[in-house]
């Protein structure tokens, strides 16, 4: 993320990324180039698709609301890639799909729903955390450090804990991702999700995010991708429908506390939809 407010003044617009750094891509293509066909590891072609991801992001510019942008794929990439080598092994069907960074949760640690005691605890993630450049005084990064709960990320991870016992089992046949990896707040501090974005900016925005998630679907050989909240599957229905990648594209309920009824028993509801979707068998083993 750019610091430049200088910059960002004179165009009336926040630069996601820093001034003058050199695309990868040719200016006149929006879309991400597959990258060559590698015989490496899931892992390193994941990482590789997200560091491309990255940086096609910071030649993206925001407007008021935001004020603030956090990639965690930068200041949190050691954390990040801890998550991502360690539990991205392939021969992994089900893809949990988040939609973007929670303030106290992958803002923090790097990981999709990463509630700080979940990835320290139970995922066993190590690292380093660093800092975005341009930092809210109400929003500074802590990283593993942070005391502050996310609730969507402690309910996320402590389900699948419970039933799984070990990330071992969980992961044997699932992993979990972001569509985008960037946190959005406005001056006030206030967390902005990818919905209250300028409609011209959020869809530049996520017809990039879609095209590093086909990537990464085909590159894992997921078969069927799990949007966590409705907004997420219904941006990877799109998406992945749109690139022709044939993956089956369901969905579960968001565990925010912000939904009433996520409150009132999310455990019990993604139990029944995911025993529907014939994914609890592959966690009961």
């Amino acid at each position: 993320m750019s610091d430049d407010n200088s910059a960002a003044g004179e165009t009336g617009k926040l630069a996601c990324g820093v001034d003058g750094e050199k695309p990868l891509c040719d200016s006149k293509e929006r879309a991400l180039k597959p990258g060559p066909e590698l015989k490496a590891a899931p892992s390193s072609r994941f990482l590789e698709i997200e560091l491309e991801l990255n940086t096609h992001l910071r030649r993206l510019t925001f407007s008021e609301p935001v004020r603030y942008i956090y990639n965690p794929l930068e200041y949190a990439w050691d954390t990040h890639r801890c998550y991502v080598e360690k539990y991205c092994q392939g021969g992994q069907r089900i893809l949990f799909l988040g939609m973007n960074p929670g303030p106290f949760g992958m803002a923090q640690t790097g990981v999709p729903f990463g509630e700080v005691k979940s990835v320290v605890d139970w995922l066993k993630i190590t690292g380093e955390v660093g800092h975005p450049p341009d930092e809210h005084p109400k929003r500074r990064i802590t990283g593993l450090a942070c005391t502050q709960s996310e609730v969507s990320g402690a309910r996320f991870w402590g389900f699948f804990r419970k039933l799984c016992g070990e990330p071992a089992l969980f992961f044997r046949h699932c992993f979990v991702h972001n569509l985008c990896p960037l946190i959005f707040m406005s001056a006030s501090g206030k967390n902005l999700t990818p919905p209250e974005l300028l409609a011209a900016e959020r869809e530049a925005l996520l017809a990039l995010c879609d095209i590093a998630l086909c990537q990464a679907v085909e590159a894992l050989g997921i078969s069927m991708v799990i949007g966590v909240g409705r907004v997420a599957e219904q941006r990877a229905r799109r998406a992945l429908s749109a690139a022709g990648v044939n993956v089956r594209v369901e969905g579960i309920m968001h565990p925010s506390p912000r939904n009433p009824q996520a409150n009132k028993g999310w455990e019990e509801v993604a139990k029944a939809k995911l025993a529907e979707l014939g994914v609890m068998s592959l966690l009961n083993v």
